[in-house]
């Protein structure tokens, strides 16, 4: 079966971080006997046409020099930035548009696999039409794309709702994204979400704290993080704790995020690491005593749709916190496989991490109980074998109505969540 994955952005090379759960979902459809194929934008003229034995078709969409609009920060965030940038989003769409009818009608694929539909169902639609309508579309919804329109852009309500009837298969990073859809139209939703980019689950030797509290967050430096609210409850946590928070990550709000932590007097207590490669992000989780996930509802009304990081960590037996919003209920049963604070509750969070810090029977026991959920639910046997699943049912429905066995079978509903 051959596959046509439609994506906003994919690395360009090893130390390019960026949605490295795709990246392990195509190279185990590879393994399974799937032929994919990337379709996805050019950064500054390049990016290459393959990662990792994935062929990677990039569009251009501008001149070289300010072809940026994707990639090493979020498109949304550098359209804010300059008008430019406000511009290159026609752009983007008409080179999108002509470099999926052009691969299209080169290549034949099954399934049509489009991640972000806003815009990118445009893209998946035109393909499935060059295609001579003989690829099944299937779209994945992350919950970003849906707040954007509920928030700032209501003139593509529309076109949200077109896109989800146009779909074949509707897909769900999380119940929470799954009901955000049901807002724009009542259709049948699978809920499958992402695993961990790690090949193996990182679970030997955690590293002895000598003495020190050890707390960790990863992910961009934006507001719906709320990172600010984690360096808070660092402050309320009593010194004896020894509390070291370790950032990694960049984002639009790191400058503000460094003041706030001169402003407070905690330059020995908050070490600002940046972007690391996979291997030293391994590494900080197992050198980790708690991860924590501390976000909120943004200005724009966004917050997290699942919550990669949180697998990850959970993944290596860490305890973890997190906010009681979004798709993070999803993954963090409350008391259970770690803790929910409330948002932008920096109290109710200090209170969490000394919990942990005071009860090393109490981590212990949520970092294994964690671990086991992750294994259990967002293992990626269960991934792969949803996904098979979904797949296999659109195009054996195309069997039975070219056979003259009746009306298609609508896909199975994935279960898990």
């Amino acid at each position: 079966m051959r596959v046509l994955h439609i994506a906003t952005a994919f690395p360009r090379s090893k130390d390019d971080v960026i949605v490295p759960w795709l990246v392990e979902l195509l190279k185990r459809m590879q393994d399974s006997g799937y032929e994919v194929e990337v379709l996805t934008s050019a950064y500054k003229g390049g990016g290459g046409d393959s990662y990792e034995g994935i062929p990677v078709h990039r569009f251009r969409y501008f001149p070289a020099r300010w072809e940026d609009l994707t990639h090493d920060e979020a498109a949304t965030d550098r359209m804010g930035r300059s008008p430019l940038h406000r511009v290159l989003p026609l752009f983007y769409v008409a080179g999108g548009l002509f470099a999926a009818w052009r691969l299209a009608r080169r290549r034949r694929f099954d399934i049509i696999h489009v991640h972000w539909p806003v815009p990118h169902a445009l893209f998946g639609w035109v393909a499935r039409r060059a295609n001579g309508r003989h690829a099944h579309l299937v779209t994945s919804w992350y919950g970003v794309e849906l707040r954007w329109v509920q928030s700032s852009l209501p003139w593509l309500r529309g076109f949200v709702r077109w896109a989800l009837r146009t779909s074949e298969a509707v897909v769900a990073i999380s119940s929470y994204t799954a009901r955000e859809i049901n807002r724009f139209a009542q259709v049948q939703v699978l809920v499958i979400p992402y695993g961990v980019g790690f090949r193996e689950a990182q679970t030997q030797g955690r590293a002895a704290g000598q003495g020190l509290f050890r707390i960790l967050f990863v992910g961009r430096l934006v507001e719906r993080k709320g990172v600010k609210h984690l360096i808070d409850a660092v402050q309320r946590l009593p010194a004896e704790l020894n509390p070291i928070l370790t950032l990694i990550g960049e984002g639009p709000e790191r400058s503000t995020l460094e003041m706030q932590v001169d402003r407070s007097g905690l330059a020995s207590r908050v070490v600002f690491r940046g972007r690391v490669d996979d291997g030293a992000l391994r590494e900080a989780y197992t050198e980790t005593d708690v991860f924590v996930l501390p976000a909120v509802v943004d200005a724009r009304g966004d917050t997290e749709g699942l919550g990669v990081v949180l697998l990850e960590a959970m993944s290596c037996g860490v305890p973890v916190v997190g906010s009681g919003i979004g798709g993070i209920t999803d993954i963090i049963e409350n008391e259970k496989s770690g803790l929910l604070v409330g948002p932008a509750d920096p109290d109710e969070l200090a209170s969490a991490l000394e919990r942990l810090a005071r009860d090393p029977g109490l981590a212990a026991r949520l970092g294994t109980a964690g671990e086991r959920r992750v294994r259990a639910e967002f293992g990626w046997p269960g991934i792969m074998s949803r996904w098979e699943e979904c797949y296999r049912a659109l195009v054996e429905s195309r069997s039975a109505v070219a056979d003259g066995a009746g009306a298609a079978p609508t896909p199975p509903q994935a279960g898990g969540l």
